[in-house]
């Protein structure tokens, strides 16, 4: 279960703000909703999408607890 800041809150924020874990979390779920999203909600993933490649891809370290996916829950 995805536990922190919601869109509304996001969206008055920079994506280089957000959390890995947020930009996982809502580009699966605009990943999933892409046949139905208008203009504004294909702009938005698309941003989402450049912020994840600018920074590389979404990975981490992995440790005896975690694997090295970023499962956004």
């Amino acid at each position: 279960m995805y536990v922190g800041r919601d869109m509304t809150e996001l969206s008055m924020m920079k994506k280089t703000e957000w959390t890995d874990k947020e930009l996982a979390y809502f580009h699966h779920g605009l990943q999933q909703m892409m046949p139905y999203l208008n203009a504004e909600g294909a702009t938005i993933h698309r941003e989402i999408i450049e912020e994840i490649e600018r920074r590389g891809g979404l990975k981490q370290e992995a440790t005896w607890t975690q694997g090295s996916q970023i499962h956004p829950d």
